[in-house]
């Protein structure tokens, strides 16, 4: 019997996450949900995206997930924890410790470069993440902001894309980094523009990783002979998510179901005064 597996993001960057999922795990259900009201969450304050994070992993759990993914490195740095509290019967899983446990593997080559939105670099997480699997480990943490941005208009393969990826990732080269971690899910879209730049650079997905250790906390994989049905949500625009997100898992989008915070969705979890969203 198949699964229902609820992930999520701002926007379009959790796409990477839900199609290395949907490749390991076929038989299984996506719930896929693009707070694209609120994209990008990197400039936002720490407290309201953990709001965001915690109220779209109740919209998820209350529709059926039997397990979730934060594919947001920003939730994951700030929400896991608090999100596998309140809902201790679901798996949750982040990207930030399956990434970082990969980038650790890689520690002997050198510095670790790490690519991520201003409030990952903000919330330092990357860095712990990484000491707790090599404390030796150095690690250099580069805020991004116009990645995302430039993924969510799809302009991914233009000379600004490439401006903005040599701007942010040749002062990390400078400093030694030999690794490149993505830490944001919107960059494995900028990839190519990136390999460009750091050729000889090691480049970490966490996408993959969080996909592998989803496998492992599930257990089995069912054997199912279907093609699974997928949903897709968002709060906001739909358009980047029909074109682009079609495109990049490899199979139309005909409908994404457009909800609303206050309406469809409880309010941002900072606002609720109970113990439990």
């Amino acid at each position: 019997m198949s699964r229902l597996i609820g992930i999520f993001d701002s926007g379009l960057g959790g796409l990477t996450v839900a199609r290395a999922v949907i490749n390991r795990l076929p038989c299984d259900r996506i719930m896929y949900f693009a707070d694209t009201a609120h994209v990008p969450y990197g400039e936002r304050p720490l407290d309201e995206v953990k709001g965001f994070a915690l109220g779209i992993t109740r919209f998820l759990v209350e529709r059926g997930a039997s397990a979730v993914v934060m594919a947001c490195n920003m939730s994951s740095a700030i929400a896991l924890q608090p999100a596998r509290d309140i809902f201790p019967d679901i798996p949750i899983i982040g990207v930030i410790g399956p990434g970082s446990r990969a980038a650790a593997e890689r520690v002997f080559d050198g510095p670790i470069g790490v690519l991520a939105t201003s409030g990952t670099v903000r919330s330092g997480a990357y860095s712990r993440a990484i000491h707790t699997f090599e404390p030796n480990a150095e690690v250099i943490e580069q805020a991004c902001p116009a990645f995302v941005p430039l993924v969510e208009a799809g302009l991914v393969d233009t000379e600004e894309a490439e401006a903005a990826v040599r701007d942010a990732v040749e002062p990390v080269l400078a400093r030694g980094a030999k690794t490149l971690v993505l830490g944001c899910t919107h960059y494995p879209f900028l990839r190519e523009v990136i390999e460009r730049v750091a050729p000889s650079a090691v480049i970490i997905d966490p996408a993959e990783e969080t996909a592998g250790d989803l496998v492992k906390l599930l257990e089995d994989v069912p054997d199912c002979g279907i093609e699974a049905e997928h949903r897709f949500f968002a709060s906001g625009a739909v358009e980047g998510l029909i074109r682009i997100g079609g495109e990049f898992l490899g199979m139309p989008i005909y409908d994404v179901e457009t909800v609303e915070w206050g309406r469809d969705l409880h309010q941002p979890y900072s606002e609720i005064n109970t113990g439990k969203v």
